[in-house]
């Protein structure tokens, strides 16, 4: 077991490192002046060179990734040339709308796939098997920001029942903030469930077909105590890697929804950095969002250890 867990924290480590250089190589390489983009074409050239200076550009490259690394390891991410602020403030802030999004997607997609692929899976090759991968295929198929539309639509302008964006903020109170999510997280829900289910169902159906289901069956075990309580916890680990992926997916990738219902999250943050050619926050953002996913698929892996035993003796 401490070998297993040893490894695993020496390739999250190192991959760390090199997705840092490679975030970090990719917008050395980008053509042009990151300070005149940043400034505008129409900047005066003092103004040029003196955010150069503040950015360290002036400096040689291995020594700004190493100041890079530093600063980030010292949670010092810099200074935002668009907002003014440090970029963990604007880190901090915006975190608190994409992260209680993430977690309430992931445990509605959860929540629907793992009954959906149950249910699928025991009744493989019948109508039900069907119609449940039939609506999670089309639920593949259909981007996330279409599903947004429709549920704006219905629960936000027909019935009225939710907001159709914005936040207000946790100060205004813990159930006025949770209805600003609720849409959004059903948005980003419905396709990870319906991935999530396939998975689940494909898992279930090898389980069930294992020699240790015929003998629980054979000594007159009921279908559904063998399903859940034998075969469900045997077909865990891809659904286990899927769910890690997803949250990684939900945290890192939210951009489209969260400009969609217009929600100050991290990827819209990202995405104003960008348009706005922000690049310490682009390059500060964009690595620590590398960390979340690198650090959950960690997590992903350690837990293959409680699920199954087996790895318990590596």
């Amino acid at each position: 077991m401490t070998a297993y867990l040893l490894n695993r924290l020496i390739t999250g480590l190192a991959t760390l490192l090199v997705a840092s250089l490679v975030v970090f190589a990719v917008l050395e390489v980008l053509p042009g002046d990151p300070a005149r983009l940043m400034l505008g074409m129409n900047a005066t050239p003092d103004a040029v060179e003196a955010l150069r200076e503040q950015m360290g550009l002036n400096q040689p490259v291995p020594l700004r990734y190493l100041d890079w690394i530093g600063g980030m390891l010292s949670l010092d991410l810099g200074k935002s040339y668009t907002y003014s602020v440090p970029v963990l403030d604007l880190v901090k802030e915006r975190v608190a709308v994409s992260l209680p999004l993430a977690v309430i997607a992931l445990v509605l997609s959860v929540a629907i796939a793992i009954p959906v692929g149950a249910f699928a899976a025991q009744r493989r090759g019948r109508a039900g098997d069907t119609l449940s991968m039939g609506a999670a295929q089309i639920g593949v198929a259909v981007p996330n920001f279409w599903f947004a539309l429709i549920l704006i639509y219905i629960f936000a302008v027909w019935l009225r029942l939710v907001p159709a964006g914005g936040f207000p903020g946790w100060s205004a109170g813990v159930w006025p903030a949770l209805k600003a999510l609720i849409l959004p997280a059903i948005a980003l829900a419905l396709p990870q469930a319906a991935i999530l289910a396939r998975v689940t169902r494909s898992s279930l159906v090898e389980v069930l077909g294992e020699d240790f289901i015929r003998t629980a069956r054979a000594k007159g075990l009921p279908f559904d105590r063998v399903l859940w309580r034998h075969a469900l916890r045997n077909a865990l680990i891809p659904v286990v890697t899927i769910v890690g992926l997803q949250f990684s997916f939900l945290l890192a990738g939210t951009i489209i929804i969260e400009n969609v219902f217009y929600l100050p999250g991290l990827g819209r943050l990202i995405f104003q950095a960008i348009t706005q050619r922000d690049l310490i926050v682009v390059e500060s953002v964009v690595m620590l969002l590398v960390a979340s996913v690198i650090v959950v698929n960690l997590l992903v892996d350690l837990s293959y250890a409680v699920v199954d035993p087996r790895l318990r003796a590596r």
